[in-house]
């Protein structure tokens, strides 16, 4: 029978803090994407304001740059990228721990008291979520000790080395690599689209510079694209994380 290693099959403590890396990545591209939003509306109503007569449109961009300055604020205190980055961590170093478990090598080597292996797991479990302090308080303790050891790793460790070898060389080897390099494509396409668009924008901008110096008294919104080309710029930076 073919053995299938999925990530339920790993113990809790990897579900939850991949859960919560997966969690606080969302938040802080979400909080990335609206600032930039409303930082490029802001500017718009900004230079539609000059020639209104009436303030309306320069309070409806006071009121977005206090929405921006409380994302920015929202960012630096919650510090949804340190959750994401150390969560990433934790759930990596607990998948590395399970399969080398699973697998017999150091330094969960053979024994003839399984339990004590059991033990050394769990307690390697506890020290990984320890070294990762701001998880605590998102996971508790108590998650490194949440099915530590699920019925499949017991499972695959009962396989012969042969067994376990072809296992690790499909489940771990072939598949990571293929996980990899369809992501970095993936990733690719994606950053070279926002390039384009970056590129687009100054293009744009240059224009209506072109078009400022002779006709002086037509005012354009060289600002509002330049704000726009640096929020794309911003985006790919950020996404560049991921």
């Amino acid at each position: 029978m073919e053995i299938k290693i999925n990530d339920q099959d790993l113990p809790g403590l990897y579900q939850s803090a991949d859960s919560s890396s997966l969690k606080e990545q969302k938040k802080y591209f979400k909080g990335i994407a609206y600032y930039l939003i409303l930082l490029i509306i802001a500017a718009l109503f900004a230079f539609l304001s000059d020639s209104q007569e009436y303030p309306i449109f320069k309070i409806i961009s006071t009121v977005l740059f206090l929405a921006t300055l409380s994302i920015t604020i929202w960012l630096k205190v919650s510090r949804p990228d340190d959750i994401w980055y150390n969560g990433r961590a934790v759930a990596e170093s607990v998948k590395t721990r399970s399969w080398r478990w699973m697998m017999r090598t150091e330094p969960y080597f053979d024994c003839e008291k399984v339990e004590e292996m059991r033990k050394h797991f769990i307690n390697d479990l506890k020290t990984i979520l320890r070294q990762n302090e701001s998880l605590i308080g998102k996971l508790g303790i108590e998650a490194s000790i949440e099915d530590p050891i699920t019925d499949k790793m017991v499972e695959v460790r009962k396989l012969s080395l042969q067994e376990r070898f072809d296992l690790y060389r499909k489940e771990r080897i072939t598949n990571q690599a293929l996980w990899y390099t369809s992501k970095a494509k993936f990733n690719k396409r994606k950053s070279s689209i926002w390039f384009w668009i970056s590129v687009g924008l100054h293009i744009v901008a240059i224009i209506l510079l072109l078009i400022s110096i002779y006709q002086v008294h037509v005012k354009l919104p060289i600002a509002v694209i330049a704000v726009a080309a640096s929020s794309v710029l911003t985006w790919v930076q950020a996404k560049k994380k991921q």
